[in-house]
């Protein structure tokens, strides 16, 4: 029997939590919030929250979360839950810089894929030969890296010229490109503050000013991903591991195999976004650099319900929040409450639309909460700007854990031989 067997589950019902957003309704709704975006812009002179540099940081502060989130996803997709990826961007971080400041950047950046890979390589040996709980081990990854990192930093960069125990001798950089012409035409159709048009200037303008080439790799990998999963045999067969291992094992699949080699990947991936913070964020390892950034990829990827394109938006979206703690963090957050406002309103006439009154009402009282936090204030404490990216995850994972569709064997104990 073919292994295509295994890619056509029964089809659900229509109803409430098997509808999915389509792709024309997506783009709808991502052309209204840049509308929004442009009117609270012109309304609070806060021209930053939409400028070329903003964009470009909040990338570049979205690759490393995008590359944990796709690591989770790799391994979620195949039945492993990676709470250790935390931990395996550590290691990428470390091993990057080790291997960087020494042989140079290219280098640096395989080294970070292998340290995060031997990390993810112990969590597969835990979960998935000797079955213990995903949580746990991750857990335990995450400890094993933090230590480990911070012993070795003594013995080789406390030693080393301009490094110490917490830091790293200078990398050397891999370089940065714009797109010729089309850079220098959108910052300047930016800068003249047109409406809608100058933000989508300075969007686009962001994601081709100031590109790292691991920038663009780290992007292509999205879509490699996708076309790697979902129309591959190899895709399909491991995707099969995380709906359905013991119908897997039974029509041929090594269940195992497939387990260890997404959870491998998963950690490279963590690792490559850990050696992107040491290499090409900072050029240099610093103790504590990933700042929880595996958590927050984790994040993302359920916030993209396990599928690339969501987890790249959410990405984007945690991003931008944390580019805001370096460009004009407190008067650009303090416009983003307004623009919050506005969306909480449409929220709260949707619910009502659905005739759920009660929630419609609380969502119209902290909309007007927040009309009343942004009319009486001019800016907003700092410690709010750096706690943003966390209150973001923390809000859109309670916002979208109703429509989540997690693979249905993820984080399932399995055992060879078990449907017997």
């Amino acid at each position: 029997m073919s292994t295509a067997t295994i890619a056509k589950p029964k089809a659900q019902q229509p109803g409430k939590g098997s509808r999915r957003m389509s792709l024309p309704v997506l783009l709808l709704i991502i052309a209204g919030v840049l509308a929004l975006t442009s009117i609270v812009r012109l309304i609070t002179g806060a021209d930053g929250i939409t400028s070329t540099g903003q964009m470009s940081t909040a990338l570049r502060l979205a690759v490393p979360i995008g590359l944990a989130g796709l690591g989770g996803l790799w391994a979620e997709r195949s039945g492993v839950v990676n709470i250790g990826l935390e931990g395996m961007m550590i290691l990428g971080t470390w091993f990057g810089a080790w291997a960087g400041y020494q042989w140079g950047p290219w280098t640096g950046v395989v080294f970070g894929i292998i340290g995060g890979a031997l990390g993810a390589l112990l969590h597969a040996i835990a979960t998935v030969t000797f079955n213990v709980n995903h949580i746990v081990s991750g857990v335990a990854i995450n400890i094993l890296a933090l230590g480990t990192t911070r012993y070795l930093s003594k013995f080789t960069f406390e030693n080393a010229p301009q490094g110490s125990s917490k830091q790293s001798p200078p990398i050397d950089s891999l370089g940065t490109f714009d797109i010729p012409g089309l850079s220098s035409w959108l910052d300047t159709l930016n800068h003249k503050h047109w409406f809608l048009v100058s933000d989508i200037a300075g969007l686009i303008g962001g994601l081709v000013t100031d590109l790292s080439p691991l920038t663009v790799i780290a992007v292509a990998l999205v879509p490699v991903t996708w076309w790697v999963l979902w129309r591959t045999a190899f895709g399909l067969r491991l995707r099969s591991c995380g709906e359905n291992p013991v119908a897997a094992e039974s029509l041929g699949v090594n269940v195992y195999k497939y387990k260890y080699i997404a959870v491998i990947i998963s950690g490279g991936f963590a690792g490559l976004g850990g050696a992107f913070l040491s290499i090409v964020a900072s050029n240099v390892y610093l103790d504590g650099q990933t700042a929880g950034r595996g958590y927050i990829g984790l994040a993302a990827m359920i916030f993209g319900n396990w599928m690339p394109g969501g987890l790249a938006l959410g990405a984007g979206l945690f991003g931008y929040t944390d580019s805001l703690n370096l460009r004009g963090g407190t008067t650009n957050v303090h416009a983003l409450i307004l623009l919050l406002g506005i969306l909480v309103v449409f929220g709260a006439a949707y619910l009502a639309w659905k005739k759920k009154y009660v929630p419609a009402v609380i969502t119209a009282v902290v909309a007007a909460l927040l009309f009343v936090w942004y009319s009486s204030t001019s800016e907003v404490p700092a410690q709010l700007v750096t706690a943003t990216p966390y209150i973001v995850t923390l809000l859109v994972l309670s916002l979208s854990a109703q429509s989540l569709r997690m693979p249905k064997a993820d984080g399932m104990p399995y055992r060879k031989g078990q449907g017997k």
